[in-house]
């Protein structure tokens, strides 16, 4: 059986963060529930339409679910951890998120 979503309010804050990713710029926005936690990510390039941008759009939208059933985000930002240190635009938002 899986875990009951928990529903978002149709108006809520939003903070936008500006940040680059392997030599491409992007836009990550994330929504909070009312208690503080990650409740929403999203995620655009400056190159509209790439592969790269849909790319980390369906992480984003991959990630909010998970959020939203109850996947702490500290297990998402585990579970994208590289050896070396490498991150893809998740990962990198989520750190950057996680910094302030």
């Amino acid at each position: 059986m899986s875990e009951a979503r928990y529903r978002l309010p149709a108006r809520r804050a939003h903070w936008l963060f500006r940040f680059e990713c392997d030599g491409q710029s992007y836009t990550g926005g994330i929504g909070r529930f009312e208690d503080g936690r990650i409740a929403e990510v999203f995620i655009n390039s400056v190159k509209v339409g790439t592969a790269a941008e849909t790319n980390a759009q369906d992480a984003a939208i991959v990630a909010s679910l998970a959020l939203q059933h109850g996947c702490p985000v500290e297990t998402i930002g585990h579970a994208l951890a590289r050896s070396g240190g490498s991150a893809g635009p998740l990962a990198t938002l989520l750190r950057l998120v996680a910094d302030k």
